[in-house]
């Protein structure tokens, strides 16, 4: 299979080599694409004494154009799936080949997922990941044990609307439209490392607006986009 991981990073300089390093040793037999989203410390400059694959963008775009990016990449260069894989470090590339295997057997969609075979901790962060698995369920009749899971597999057909489309963002809303619109997906158990260096964007007011905004996307404001 010819597989591309696509890293979006921002402000890595702290973790990018070490994730790259990881992975050329762990999965040599893919591709990756750093995606350098404006980063404003020495991201792009390590990139370049590394000699890592890498674009980058001007300025910062977000986390959905630097996805994005990556998927048109691997649409362009005829990429049979591809993976958002996290620049901080959180996402084991050890899960990588189990999750292409599962593509293989035929779903568009893979998650690496904290809770196949393992029950939710109580916090307030779990009860927002309960909210959003209770709106797939509403909404598509699936059940997606681990929604905000950011590890995620997509086939050739799921590239394809990913690289092309301006509304789908590499989030659980985006996820329950391509369910809704008939893509079949698969979790498989994997473990998430805690971010060893610098600081996510996710502190405890970001995460509840995250978990509303994407709990009124799901029940509401997909009804209104395509997929």
């Amino acid at each position: 299979m010819k597989l591309l991981l696509i890293i979006p990073a921002y402000n890595e300089q702290e973790n990018i080599e070490r994730v790259i390093d990881v992975l050329k040793r762990d999965c040599p037999q893919y591709d990756y694409l750093i995606v350098n989203d404006g980063s404003r410390d020495k991201t792009e400059e390590i990139c370049i004494k590394r000699g890592f694959h890498f674009v980058s963008h001007p300025v910062n775009l977000g986390l959905a154009a630097a996805v994005q990016t990556g998927m048109l990449f691997a649409y362009k260069n005829g990429y049979d799936a591809a993976i958002q894989f996290d620049g901080d470090g959180q996402h084991d590339p050890d899960y990588v080949e189990k999750m292409a295997n599962e593509i293989e057997k035929g779903y568009n969609i893979v998650i690496g997922s904290r809770f196949v075979d393992k029950k939710k901790p109580k916090s307030l962060r779990m009860f927002g990941s309960n909210l959003i698995q209770l709106a797939i369920k509403i909404t598509t009749g699936k059940t997606l044990k681990d929604p905000t899971s950011g590890m995620r597999m997509f086939d050739k057909a799921m590239i394809k609307k990913l690289a092309f489309a301006v509304d789908l963002g590499p989030e659980p809303d985006t996820v329950a439209l391509l369910v809704r619109g008939g893509a079949t997906f698969s979790e498989i158990q994997v473990e998430m490392h805690d971010r060893t260096a610098g600081e996510s964007y996710l502190n405890f007011a970001n995460s509840v607006n995250y978990m509303i905004r994407m709990f009124v996307s799901i029940l509401i404001l997909q009804w209104f986009r395509k997929g």
